[in-house]
């Protein structure tokens, strides 16, 4: 690849990255409803892509789907969390009926994304902006310092059989990012070396989100989700990361007491 190659995506990249992030910046100051809508909006396109790629021959299907998901997203906001949890498993079971290929694959990962967008709204609504910034700050400086890193070093690949272009620069990249970025919360908000674990943890987690999503592309033979984002390929592509990382964030607040309040 000539230093050229390595390169061309980058403008179409950061320009997609930068209204994505925006978007996503008004949202999070916003709050409320019209948060909730963005995730809920978010975790439908990732359900119409899931069921798109497991079995592509429901394409109708599939946007119902992703319409069913959003609204389901959006009303357990609402619900208190054990009618919610309830309400989230509809789209799922919906799915595995209409489905003709995929099932296992669309249960976990379909359930995952449910979850994962309620536990972020959850985060926004009950724990305030700062820490909702934090995990959000950690999954993106771990994609931006793994790309980085990864595309200037280069090197032996992570796991080449699932995820062809991730090397291991570009992988302790990521964690030296992260692991930085829960210092600078850590001295600013506390929490100490707990943050700093923490931020190395989610970091990890976005990255085997990251991985998972890739073996999915892989088992079905492609390259994006979808094409939704110019230079990202589709929403999966884009947060499969904060998938992962929401997901680990969820059980570290179950099992200790985190974030510092």
């Amino acid at each position: 690849m000539t230093k050229l190659g390595k390169w061309e995506d980058l403008a179409v990249r950061m320009g997609s990255g930068a209204l994505l992030a925006l978007s996503g910046l008004f949202a999070v100051w916003a709050g409320g409803h019209i948060f909730h809508a963005l995730i809920s909006i978010v975790c439908g396109a990732m359900v119409w892509e899931l069921m798109r790629l497991l079995d592509p021959t429901r394409v109708t299907s599939s946007i119902v789907m992703g319409v069913l998901s959003a609204l389901v997203v959006m009303v357990a906001s609402y619900l208190p969390w054990y009618l919610a949890g309830l309400l989230l498993l509809c789209p799922v079971l919906i799915g595995i009926v209409w489905m003709d290929s995929g099932r296992k694959r669309f249960t976990i990962f379909g359930v995952a994304v449910m979850i994962a967008g309620l536990g972020i709204i959850m985060q926004r609504d009950d724990v305030g902006i700062v820490w909702l910034a934090f995990i959000i700050l950690v999954v993106v400086i771990t994609d931006v310092a793994g790309y980085f890193v990864g595309r200037s070093i280069g090197g032996p690949k992570f796991w080449p059989a699932v995820s062809p272009s991730k090397t291991w620069s570009g992988t302790i990249g990521g964690w030296v990012g992260a692991l930085a970025l829960g210092l600078y919360f850590s001295l600013l908000y506390g929490g100490g070396g707990v943050t700093v674990l923490v931020a190395f943890a989610l970091s990890i987690a976005s990255q085997m989100g990251d991985i998972a999503e890739s073996a999915i592309k892989r088992q079905v033979g492609v390259k994006d989700s979808s094409h939704l984002i110019p230079g990202h390929g589709g929403v999966l592509d884009r947060f499969d990361g904060m998938l992962g990382a929401s997901l680990m964030l969820l059980v570290i607040e179950a099992l200790i007491d985190f974030p510092p309040m």
